[in-house]
């Protein structure tokens, strides 16, 4: 698996920060677990991060901010410290969010004809949503954008739209500006990892009056 789509550059520098909100973390750390360019551009904003505050120098800090501070260390690496026992088929950063071991277990809710979806479930503190999509074999999702930051990692399976073909590990990383009708190709359904901020704006007005039961 070699990726020929990765994260953005402050996707990146956020995810080496640990300031990446919950959902787009899981991503994110999927996505640098298979992919040498992002884990190596991780290292080097560790690094660099590293240096710059050995340039600040000490400074005196409060106990509130010392708790808040360890408290944010723990959650930027819930995602990134190694498992013991990794479940086959499933990245480590979402296999222990998951009750099952394969995507055939999951509860699927089918939301459209070839369209189903698995809410991952997330801290109560957690911002954004993550969920699990799978679309059907030759599928073409409507011509949407989005309501603000979303980053989907394809899973199994691939897709085409005007930015390209992504498949398994690829990883689409947009913001509201970006709008696309992603086709899924002919041989397999295609299951992605999608992170977002907000709801989906979808172009048709069918689309728009179908959303509130699709869930998307």
């Amino acid at each position: 698996m070699k990726p020929n789509h990765h994260l953005d550059d402050s996707t990146l520098l956020a995810y080496a920060a640990g300031t990446l909100d919950e959902a787009f973390s899981v991503v994110a750390a999927a996505h640098v677990a298979i992919c040498p360019a992002c884990r190596s551009a991780v290292r080097a904003a560790e690094a660099l991060g590293g240096e710059l505050l050995d340039e600040a120098g000490s400074a005196a800090v409060s106990d509130d901010c010392r708790a808040r501070t360890f408290a944010a260390l723990e959650q930027a690496g819930l995602y990134r410290l190694p498992l013991a026992a990794p479940r086959p088929a499933l990245p480590r950063a979402l296999a222990r969010l998951l009750p099952v071991a394969s995507f055939d277990d999951l509860a699927w809710k089918k939301k459209a004809p070839g369209v189903a979806i698995f809410d991952v479930k997330l801290p109560a503190s957690a911002k954004g949503q993550l969920r699990l999509l799978r679309i059907g074999a030759g599928r073409a999702m409507p011509e949407h954008g989005h309501g603000g930051e979303e980053i989907t990692m394809v899973l199994k399976g691939a897709y085409v739209d005007h930015l390209g073909r992504f498949a398994a590990g690829d990883v689409a990383d947009l913001d509201e500006e970006i709008e696309h009708r992603p086709v899924v190709e002919q041989d397999g359904d295609c299951i992605c990892l999608v992170a977002t901020e907000r709801p989906t704006r979808f172009k048709s007005l069918a689309a728009r009056l179908m959303q509130p039961f699709v869930g998307i």
